[in-house]
């Protein structure tokens, strides 16, 4: 598959739907899906005609997070690293967004779901931020954002104990507008995005500035910082316990670390 196929693209009036395709892997990102992510993300900032995005993912996944076979080699998470660019691209879109999460949401899977405007889960949506359980530390904002939607307590629950949750936790702490069942979320996603779409888009635009502003200088500070935190971690006793417990199919043992 190419790098082009791993994101599907379709627009209709005004509508761009990207859809994570990588469905044999339950949409795992890999490095080429982060680069093809990034790069859709910009066609649709750039493309007058579109009005709207519309994130989902296929073969009833929404995304099973980062591919973990990619992210055990990596060294050095900085800014030129494409899934520090999506978060970052993510950051700066200045166009409404709407996410469809259907399946599984994992790590990025759920960190993106902050910068979205309107987002949806299926009801027997399984959602998961694993970082702190892979020796790793909360990214793309989620360590600001997640306590200001959630409050303190859920974004501790959520981002410390790194346990899998539910659609009507991820409603109930601020992540998502409302959960419905499967055959009902893309169509419901789809309505809500025309509706947005038959709206003033310049009107939409400044509104969704006015919304998002207060926080963006403040958010991309932190984004760095977690990026380097991130970085850190990536070579710690804890992280290489944690991927190689994964690889080799087995339960972690952080007991002796420190």
């Amino acid at each position: 598959m190419s790098e082009q196929q791993l994101v599907q693209v379709e627009t209709s009036s005004g509508v761009r739907t990207l859809t994570f395709n990588r469905p044999e892997k339950k949409n795992a990102f890999s490095l080429p899906m982060y680069r093809a992510a990034v790069s859709a993300l910009r066609a649709a900032s750039a493309d007058p005609a579109v009005r709207v995005v519309l994130l989902s993912g296929a073969g009833g996944a929404f995304t099973a997070g980062n591919d973990l076979a990619d992210f055990a080699n990596i060294k050095d998470f900085t800014e030129d690293h494409p899934a520090v660019q999506l978060l970052l691209t993510l950051l700066d879109f200045d166009k409404p967004m709407v996410a469809a999460v259907n399946g599984v949401a994992v790590g990025v899977g759920v960190t993106m779901l902050l910068h979205c405007d309107l987002v949806y889960v299926a009801d027997d949506a399984k959602l998961l931020a694993p970082f702190v359980g892979l020796g790793l530390v909360p990214e793309g904002g989620s360590s600001l954002l997640l306590p200001r939607i959630a409050g303190m307590a859920k974004a501790s629950e959520i981002l410390l104990l790194a346990e899998p949750f539910d659609a009507a936790m991820a409603v109930s702490a601020g992540l998502a507008a409302r959960a419905l069942p499967p055959a009902e979320l893309l169509p419901f996603a789809r309505k809500k995005a025309a509706r947005l779409a038959e709206l003033p888009a310049a009107a939409l635009r400044a509104s969704k500035k006015l919304l998002r502003d207060p926080l963006r200088e403040r958010l991309r500070e932190v984004m760095f910082t977690e990026a380097a935190r991130f970085s850190e971690r990536l070579t710690s006793p804890e992280a290489k316990e944690a991927f190689a417990a994964f690889f080799e199919k087995r339960k972690p043992d952080f007991s002796k670390l420190a």
